[in-house]
């Protein structure tokens, strides 16, 4: 300051100086953002942001793990709304998944996620949530909150030293109407440009560009089961929603189902009817925000706070509760018959009051859970693995008054599940095979449903021949009479004896009958547990069969039906749905087994054409038998004709209840 006022001159000159700078500078233009990519479809990019060395230190470069921070955008930069997109990313570097945010795993897994799960070379799928949409640039004034989603990715990968950049092989989206180039790398970056495919262009409509959220929705999917989230009504704080599960499997069945989920949104059950959680309490919203927020809410009467609630179905005796019950398609234990079978029982269903969390405090923002998962209490049902939530077509359901009108849901979403394949499950249940030509019968391989951990008998000896008789004993007294049987006929005995079958189920299909027009078998089923098995049912896949070959059964409900071969379905006809499990009341020393049994008429006359069916030469025994949805161990053989062929040549005018009679008394 001293400087200053001794020398004004100089202190003007400095002023004068600085004025004339920032002047300069404000005439100055400011500097253009960098262009963007030329696409007039979906923009897709991967940006790495930040990667840093972490611990364990390693001497081998690519084993060394780094921290690592992404981000992917999508951008629709197109004229048609981008409807629950999904973004496939193929990493490159044994990349660990710790944190996503502005999306979920498609598949539902659970973080952390280690994306060589997917196996080499193949992509990981992120669905977006909460923004499922993408709408037009177009129809929105370039706004990018509503044209662009952004997921942050944050997880560990392994790979060399810097100035090498990981980064994935591919990235693209899931949609079959785009197609997507390979990705450019640009620095720190890939980029790609979708486009519409021309099909795709051709077929686009009207509502395909609209931006209204109410105007076009995804078609509904198809699985071996759906679950279907709607939403019936709506407040601010709080909705009414219904949960539907449907059985769409050909013969897949569900005991004692168990679903779950994942609110992200922080929301939580107050009260639900048709279905209860296995863990009532309300300690995580009574000490989180959902206790702050909701201050004059009783706590105490909340059902459940779980972040990732299970729900089961309730027990028949709950049906018509007025508090918890009262709900269609409720109620049954949680058993789901496949619509093949009793289309009435293929569905269940549920009603849930759930609160919501700031910033969702409008009743029009709606979001359905995540991350669904769908098991069964018995470990002899199928897995499950299921797809993210998507927006479909409001539900239509029956008006309540019981009017002849329809209520529309307000909101729709659609999750579709489908059977995991498991080559290497045990069977449950096996089959043998005995005819009226040969006295003997084929067994059930050894160890067919699993060996004994420790057994004196072996595991790889061919199962011996039985008599008839020996169907009714379990294996020990089977055992004994094989051997009988063996000396009685001349055969062999191994030493040491063969293992087992192990099953809990076997089935005897029995040829009885082979005349001009036709021919009969008998289908038995013999439950060796000591537990009922409740609304059983049996297929029987005859391929050496004409589809419009089968006749009728007489014990069990059977139908045919398939494409092709004859797939009969069969189940215990009213008063006897349950077959009854091993008991010790017959009055004899030995358990014997809860038995059902059926005559079944075929036809050798080919309605649809074709040369007749050689009953004897295998065309009467099935090639794959399934009890309640699981695949049977089938015999290695079929009984041989050589030894005895008895050919019955009926009368063409003879009645079917003559038939019967004859096949009876054949029994």
């Amino acid at each position: 300051m001293a400087v200053l006022i001794a020398n004004p001159l100089a202190c003007y000159a400095l002023l004068f100086a600085a004025v004339f700078l920032l002047a300069a500078a404000q005439a100055q233009p400011a500097a253009a953002p960098p262009p963007e990519p030329d696409c007039n479809g979906m923009l897709l990019t991967y940006t790495l942001d930040d990667r840093k060395k972490i611990r364990p230190f390693v001497a081998v470069p690519d084993a060394q793990p780094y921290y690592f921070h992404a981000t992917a955008t999508i951008r629709n930069s197109g004229t048609r709304a981008l409807r629950s997109w999904t973004l496939l990313l193929t990493f490159a570097h044994r990349e660990i998944l710790v944190t996503v945010d502005g999306a979920v795993l498609t598949s539902g897994t659970d973080l952390p996620y280690n994306t060589t799960a997917a196996g080499a070379g193949n992509a990981t799928s992120f669905s977006g949530y909460p923004q499922t949409d993408l709408l037009t640039p177009i129809s929105t004034a370039g706004d990018l909150t509503k044209i662009q989603a952004t997921v942050n990715l944050v997880g560990t990968l392994f790979s060399g030293p810097e100035p090498y950049v990981p980064l994935p092989s591919a990235l693209s989206l899931a949609d079959p109407s785009y197609t997507c180039p390979p990705a450019t790398n640009v620095s720190t970056s890939l980029s790609t440009c979708c486009v519409l495919t021309p099909e795709a262009e051709a077929n686009a409509t009207a509502g395909d560009l609209d931006a209204a959220r109410t105007t076009s929705y995804l078609p509904r999917g198809t699985g071996d089961l759906v679950i279907t989230y709607d939403v019936l009504q709506a407040y601010e704080t709080n909705y009414l929603a219904q949960v539907t599960l449907e059985n769409d499997a050909l013969l897949g069945r569900l005991d004692g189902w168990e679903l779950s989920w994942e609110w992200l949104r922080g929301e939580f059950i107050n009260s639900m009817r048709g279905a209860y959680p296995r863990q009532f309490g309300a300690s995580d919203c009574v000490y989180g925000p959902q206790g702050a927020y909701y201050k004059g809410l009783d706590f105490s009467k909340v059902l459940n706070c779980d972040r990732k609630p299970a729900v089961l179905d309730l027990p028949p005796s709950r049906r018509d509760n007025k508090d918890i019950g009262g709900i269609n398609h409720c109620c049954r234990n949680g058993t789901m018959l496949p619509k093949s079978v009793d289309a009435a029982q293929s569905k269940s269903a549920f009603q849930m009051e759930v609160y919501k969390m700031p910033p969702d405090l409008n009743r029009t923002k709606l979001y359905a859970p995540t991350n669904f998962r769908v098991s069964g209490a018995s470990p002899l049902n199928p897995e499950y693995t299921c797809w993210q939530p998507v927006r479909v077509s409001p539900t239509e359901l029956p008006d309540p008054s019981g009017l002849a009108s329809t209520t529309l849901a307000l909101a729709t979403w659609q999750v579709v599940c489908n059977m995991t394949a498991a080559p290497s499950r045990t069977p449950s249940c096996c089959v043998t095979f005995s005819a009226f030509y040969n006295e003997s019968v084929i067994p059930c391989s050894t160890c067919a449903c699993g060996c004994p951990a420790a057994a004196s008998c072996s595991m790889t000896t061919p199962s011996m021949l039985l008599p008839p008789y020996a169907l009714l004993m379990p294996f020990e007294r089977r055992g004994r009479e094989a051997v009988k049987w063996a000396g009685e006929k001349g055969l062999g005995v191994p030493s040491p004896m063969p293992c087992g079958d192990n099953c809990g189920v076997s089935i005897n299909w029995h040829v009885a009958t082979d005349y001009a027009g036709g021919w009969s078998a008998r289908a038995t089923l013999f439950n060796w547990v000591e537990v009922d098995m409740a609304e059983w049912f049996l297929a029987v896949v005859m391929e050496k069969q004409a589809f419009d070959g089968f006749d009728q059964a007489f014990s069990f409900n059977a139908t045919a039906a398939g494409n092709g071969t004859t797939m009969i379905l069969m189940q215990g006809m009213e008063g006897f749905e349950y077959l009854k499990g091993e008991s010790n009341m017959s009055g004899v020393d030995y358990p014997v087994a809860g038995k059902q049994q059926s005559v079944l008429l075929f036809s050798k006359k080919r309605r649809s054409g074709g040369d007749s069916i050689d009953v004897v030469g295998g065309g009467g025994f099935p090639s794959r038998v399934l009890f309640n949805g699981h695949e049977c161990a089938m015999p290695q053989r079929i009984p041989s004709g050589a030894n005895r062929r008895l050919v019955l040549l009926l009368p063409p005018l003879i009645s079917m209840s003559s038939i019967v009679v004859l096949v009876l008394l054949l029994l």
